[in-house]
């Protein structure tokens, strides 16, 4: 089978849908079968939500991160350029070692 649309729930071709279910519904879909020449619509709903804390992404030590300072935090910004710490000017962030920033303590200013 194909599928050759997917729709939001509000859509056009959703409406029905979208009052029977409400917020649960996430998506529409057209699936094709052309063995059997038919045309199916599909829904997707969410019918379980718990509190979920994602862990944060390890990185190598010697991977690369990019980190994002205040302009205004000077102090900092010596502390990583004294640490060969680069400017990416096309990015406007820092690039460092990660490991380097564990040691700086600043994971909480990495930008994935």
């Amino acid at each position: 089978m194909r599928t050759r649309l997917k729709l939001k729930p509000g859509q056009r071709g959703t409406i029905k849908l979208h009052r029977q279910y409400g917020d649960q519904l996430v998506c529409v879909r057209y699936r094709y079968d052309e063995k059997q020449k038919k045309r199916f619509k599909t829904i997707e709903l969410i019918v379980d939500e718990v509190p979920w804390e994602p862990k944060p992404q390890s990185s190598q030590p010697n991977e690369e991160v990019y980190i994002r300072l205040e302009p205004s935090d000077e102090a900092m910004r010596e502390r990583v350029k004294q640490a060969h710490g680069r400017w990416n000017l096309n990015r406007k962030l820092w690039a460092l070692p990660y490991q380097t920033v564990l040691k700086l303590g600043l994971t909480d200013k990495i930008i994935r």
